[in-house]
């Protein structure tokens, strides 16, 4: 009997936007294409933004939103690639900055050094991208490797309808 080669360790790293709320089409996507998921969220997306019972139960895994104890066992294997869906303006200028406040920030800092993938889905207004920090952190961001999907301001359309968050294009990403 052959054994079968363990699936490659998606980390998702969830943060506050309202967007949020669709993070199961991110997993449920990133499952089909063969990957185990762990979701790591910043605590500020852990105050409603999204359903965190629903997201263990489709990754069976508790989702990560604080520092672990000294001695306690790493609940996640190292990653083979990092999406940050939805990405908002504060987590990208921290993880530019090297501001590691956060588990998912620190997470973020850390992928540098690990040397794997990681995919972004800004959601982001235009006002707040307009800002010349935010311009900085993407310029060092993509100098360090990261891949970025086209940015969500999430603004309705003249219809009054807001446009569709391509979840997905966060794996296209990383292929």
């Amino acid at each position: 009997m052959t054994e079968q080669a363990p699936k490659p360790f998606l980390y998702v790293v969830v943060c506050a936007a309202g967007i949020a709320a669709g993070v199961g089409r991110l997993i449920s996507a990133a499952q089909e294409r063969n990957w185990e998921v762990g979701v790591i969220a910043t605590p500020a997306a852990m105050n409603g933004f999204f359903d965190t019972a629903a997201v263990e139960a489709l990754t069976g895994r508790r989702i990560r939103s604080a520092w672990r104890r000294p001695g306690d066992p790493r609940p996640f294997p190292p990653p083979d690639a990092v999406v940050v869906a939805p990405a908002t303006f504060n987590t990208l200028n921290k993880w530019a900055a090297g501001l590691a406040d956060t588990l998912a920030v620190a997470t973020l800092c850390e992928t540098y050094g690990m040397r794997v993938p990681v995919a972004v889905l800004p959601c982001v207004s235009d006002t707040l991208t307009a800002h010349p920090a935010y311009q900085d952190s993407l310029i060092r961001l993509r100098a360090m490797g990261v891949r970025f999907g086209e940015p969500y301001a999430g603004e309705p359309g003249e219809d009054g309808g807001r446009p569709e968050f391509r979840w997905e294009r966060a794996l296209d990403l990383l292929a």
